[in-house]
């Protein structure tokens, strides 16, 4: 692995290609995926804990059910678009900013 000149530094991205593959490979692109759900039940429940709400408190906000929530956030659950936008727009009076990268 490539390190930089000094130091015996690994970055993730030759971890994860030396684990999975590099981008674009099969087992690479799931756990890339995997990786961003995560990321997104983790937003989620920091935004609901800044706000003070329990999951239980959201659901009913957004007319769904506590284990639900609770699915999302430890990446148990895959969460729809129209789902994931009622709970930022109903259940904590934001709104969704997306970016794409190519």
């Amino acid at each position: 692995m490539k390190t930089k000149k000094g130091n015996n530094i690994t970055t993730l991205d030759e971890i994860l290609d030396k684990k999975y593959g590099k981008r674009g490979a099969k087992k690479r692109e799931q756990w890339e995926q995997e990786f961003e759900a995560f990321q997104l039940g983790v937003l989620l429940e920091e935004a609901r804990l800044k706000l003070g709400l329990t999951q239980e408190e959201l659901a009913d906000k957004c007319g769904t059910n506590k284990s639900y929530i609770s699915r999302i956030e430890n990446n148990a659950s895959d969460i729809r678009l129209s789902t994931l936008m009622k709970i930022i727009q109903t259940g904590f009076g934001g709104r969704l900013k997306l970016t794409l990268q190519l």
